[in-house]
C-alpha cells in the first residue's frame, strides 16, 4: 500500500465519519431534542478529527521513510559492499529507487540493479507500516469524535478551535520558513568567513572567486572583495532604475487618477499592468539587441571611447522599464484610495488642481507610494536575466554608465552554477553575498516601514 492511497482512505474514512455523525444529530433533532449546534457542523468536527492527523503523521512520515528505507538498504548484504565515497553511494541508490519505482529498468551502475529488489521490498515494507499506522490514527480519531457528539456537544467550538489552529499553523510555517531561509544563509556565512576574513569581503575592491585548484597556481587564495558587486547592484537597480521607474510610473499614476477620462483609464491601465507580466528574458533580450547597442552608439557619439555594448545604463533603463507598473500600481491604488473630501477641501480652499496633488493627495497616499518604490527596489535588486544580458559578468568599481558592470544576484548564479563542492571559499560565497543582501533589504524596509508609520498618523 502506497501513501497516496493511505491518503485517500484516509479521506474516505473522515467523509464517512461526517456522514455517520450528521446522521446521528439529524436523528436527535428529529426526535424533538434541542440541538446546541446545527447538524453540518458535528459532520464537518467528526471529519476534521478524523482526517487531520492522520494527514499530518503521513506528512511526516513520508521524509522518514526515505530515511529508513536508505537505512535498511545500506545495512543489507549488498548495500554494505557500496563504495563508501558519498557521491557514488548515492547515486546509486538514486538509480535503484528510480528502477524499484518503475522510471527506469536498468541503472548506469551495475550495484543499482543489484539493490533495486532490497530497495522495492524495503519501500513496500515501510509503506504499508506507515499507512497502517495513519489508518489506526484516522480511525481513532473518528472514534473519539463520534463518542462526542450529541445534542448538548458544542461543535461549533470546536470546529472553529481547528481552524485557528490551522490558521496558527500556516502562520507558524511562514515564520519557520523564513527563520529557516535566514539560519541557512547565516551558518553557510559563518564557513565562509572562517576562510575569508569579513573585513576583505565588506570593504575588498576587488572581486575574482576563481581559486586555483593548486596553492602553487597563479590566484590561488581567490579575490573577494564584494564592493564592486553591491555598488553594481545598486548603481543599476537603485540608480538608473529608479530614475526611469519612480518619475514615470508616479506621473503614470497621477493621470489615470486625476486628468485621465474614464474610458482611457479603462484602456490605459491594463496596458501598462502588461508590462508586469513579460518574462524577464524577453526584457534581456530587447536590451541587449535594441537598447545596448543604442547606448553604445550615443556614447561613443558624445565622445566616451570606452563605451561597452554591455553597460549599467542599457541594463537599468530596462529594468527600469519593467518595474514601473509595480511604481504606478501601488501610487495608483493609494491616490485612489484617498478621501474624496480632502481634494474637494483644498479645491474649495482655492488651490488649483496641481497643488491639491502636490499638497494633499500625494502626501495622504505616502504610505502606498512608498510601498510601491520598495516592492519596485526589491524587484529590481533580485534581477538576473537583464544584467547578464545587457550589463555582462564584470564586476568593476566605476561610475560610468557605459561601462560593464555586475550585480549580486548575477554573481550568485554564477557561483553555483554546475556541480559545486560546499567547502570551497568560492561557493560559500554565494551565501556570504545573499546574506548581506538579506540584511540590507530588511534595513530598506524598516526604514520604509518608519516612514509610512509617520505619515499614516499624520492623515488618518
Amino acid at each position: 500500500m502506497s501513501l497516496s492511497i493511505a491518503f485517500v482512505a484516509v479521506l474516505v474514512i473522515a467523509v464517512a465519519a461526517g456522514l455517520t455523525a450528521r446522521n446521528r444529530v439529524a436523528g436527535l433533532r428529529g426526535s424533538g431534542a434541542r440541538l446546541n449546534s446545527l447538524p453540518n457542523y458535528h459532520a464537518v468536527y467528526a471529519g476534521l478529527w478524523t482526517a487531520l492527523p492522520a494527514l499530518l503523521f503521513l506528512a511526516i512520515w513520508a521524509p522518514i521513510q526515505g530515511v529508513l528505507v536508505d537505512q535498511a538498504v545500506l545495512a543489507s548484504p549488498a548495500g554494505q559492499q557500496l563504495p563508501a565515497f558519498d557521491m557514488v553511494r548515492d547515486t546509486i541508490l538514486s538509480e535503484a529507487r528510480d528502477i524499484a519505482s518503475g522510471a527506469i529498468e536498468t541503472g548506469f551502475n551495475p550495484e543499482s540493479n543489484a539493490i533495486a529488489p532490497i530497495y522495492a521490498g524495503a519501500s513496500a515494507r515501510f509503506a504499508f507500516i506507515g499507512c497502517g499506522i495513519a489508518l489506526l490514527i484516522a480511525l481513532a480519531g473518528g472514534f473519539f469524535a463520534l463518542r462526542r457528539i450529541g445534542a448538548d456537544f458544542r461543535a461549533r467550538s470546536g470546529v472553529e478551535r481547528w481552524l485557528l489552529g490551522l490558521l496558527l499553523a500556516a502562520s507558524l510555517i511562514a515564520i519557520l520558513t523564513t527563520l529557516g531561509i535566514v539560519l541557512s544563509l547565516l551558518f553557510e556565512s559563518l564557513r565562509f568567513f572562517k576562510l575569508v576574513s569579513p573585513t576583505e569581503f565588506l570593504f575588498g575592491t576587488t572581486w575574482s572567486p576563481q581559486t586555483a585548484l593548486r596553492a602553487d597556481q597563479a590566484g590561488s587564495s581567490g579575490a573577494f572583495g564584494s564592493i564592486p558587486l553591491f555598488w553594481g547592484t545598486a548603481f543599476i537597480g537603485a540608480i538608473i532604475a529608479m530614475l526611469v521607474a519612480i518619475p514615470l510610473g508616479l506621473m503614470s499614476a497621477i493621470f489615470l487618477t486625476q486628468y485621465a477620462p474614464h474610458r482611457a483609464r479603462a484602456w490605459l491601465k491594463p496596458i501598462l499592468e502588461i508590462l508586469a507580466g513579460v518574462p524577464t528574458v524577453v526584457y534581456g533580450y530587447f536590451a541587449a539587441l535594441t537598447v545596448a547597442p543604442i547606448v553604445r552608439d550615443f556614447g561613443i557619439a558624445i565622445g566616451i571611447e570606452s563605451a561597452s555594448s554591455e553597460s549599467a545604463l542599457a541594463a537599468g533603463l530596462v529594468m527600469g522599464i519593467m518595474i514601473i507598473p509595480f511604481v504606478s500600481s501601488m501610487a495608483d491604488d493609494s491616490i485612489a484610495a484617498v478621501p474624496q473630501a480632502m481634494g474637494d477641501g483644498s479645491l474649495a480652499l482655492g488651490a488649483t488642481k496641481s497643488e491639491t496633488i502636490k499638497k494633499v493627495l500625494l502626501p495622504a497616499a505616502l504610505p502606498g507610494v512608498v510601498g510601491g518604490v520598495l516592492l519596485a527596489v526589491s524587484r529590481a535588486i533580485g534581477e538576473t536575466m537583464i544584467v547578464v544580458m545587457a550589463a555582462g559578468l564584470a564586476a568593476n568599481l566605476t561610475a560610468n554608465p557605459f561601462a560593464s558592470v555586475t550585480t549580486v544576484t548575477t554573481q550568485i548564479v554564477q557561483l553555483l552554477t554546475g556541480d559545486q563542492e560546499f567547502d570551497s571559499a568560492k561557493t560559500l560565497a554565494a551565501f556570504a553575498l545573499g546574506l548581506v543582501l538579506f540584511l540590507i533589504t530588511l534595513a530598506l524596509n524598516l526604514i520604509a516601514l518608519r516612514v509610512v508609520r509617520k505619515y499614516r498618523e499624520a492623515y488618518e
